[in-house]
């Protein structure tokens, strides 16, 4: 995402409605941005080639183009509750497809998965949300896809200062076992065609930490880019 892009993002007017505010959005995204990045729409109007699978929250605070700084066509985006990865088998149904289409049809090299600070999802689950199995049957039901994150924190006696956080990073932990079960990724791993990685972004800092799973912890930034520069060799 270019530095224009970003500098032409509107303030919401709070005197229009939620709808003409998108609007208003559509319109200058066609005479402002599009115009400056034709060549880019053009060359992407006959299919996609992106090089990642990123699996994150539907929280909106979380922008993974705007993180990454990438354009479009680079992102596969699946975005749900929780970042939740059901395993393979369990729920056959819109992650599951989407992590087969990313993979075999669209060849992706890598796959994130990435949870985020203060995530209503692992509230929920941490008994610190007003999320009930009575208000919301769907969202409970979906969330057992997390469970096992609950058991692995909750036997750590983690303070609760501490707890969605731990909840945070045991879910990322947890949804890329659950991902290495599609056969796609599992085949995909087993030739070297495929990489897996696990993030946390931290929304009020702009940081991500990502997932060493060789020393099981997350590490900053810096960290990983050192660690992935040394295995590659470069």
């Amino acid at each position: 995402m270019s530095d224009d892009m970003l500098n032409t993002r509107r303030l919401r007017d709070p005197a229009k409605s939620d709808l003409l505010h998108l609007l208003d959005g559509v319109e200058q995204f066609s005479d402002e941005v599009f115009p400056a990045t034709q060549a880019l729409f053009e060359s992407l109007a006959q299919g996609q080639a992106p090089h990642t699978l990123f699996i994150t929250c539907a929280d909106s605070r979380v922008s993974p183009e705007m993180i990454t700084q990438t354009h479009p066509g680079e992102l596969f985006v699946c975005r749900n509750i929780g970042n939740i990865v059901p395993a393979y088998g369990e729920m056959l149904g819109g992650v599951s497809a989407v992590v087969e289409y990313a993979v075999l049809a669209l060849n992706v090299r890598q796959i994130v998965v990435c949870g985020h600070s203060d995530c209503g999802a692992m509230r929920g689950l941490a008994g610190t949300a007003p999320m009930t199995a009575e208000d919301m049957p769907t969202v409970n039901a979906w969330l057992r896809n997390a469970e096992t994150a609950r058991s692995v924190v909750q036997a750590r006696n983690v303070g609760h200062d501490h707890l969605v956080q731990a909840l945070v990073e045991e879910n990322i932990r947890l949804q890329l076992m659950h991902l290495r079960t599609h056969p796609s990724v599992a085949g995909r791993l087993a030739q070297k065609r495929l990489e897996v990685s696990g993030w946390v972004y931290d929304i009020g800092h702009g940081r991500i930490s990502v997932f060493n799973e060789d020393d099981d912890r997350f590490e900053s930034l810096g960290e990983a880019r050192t660690r992935i520069q040394k295995e590659q060799g470069s």
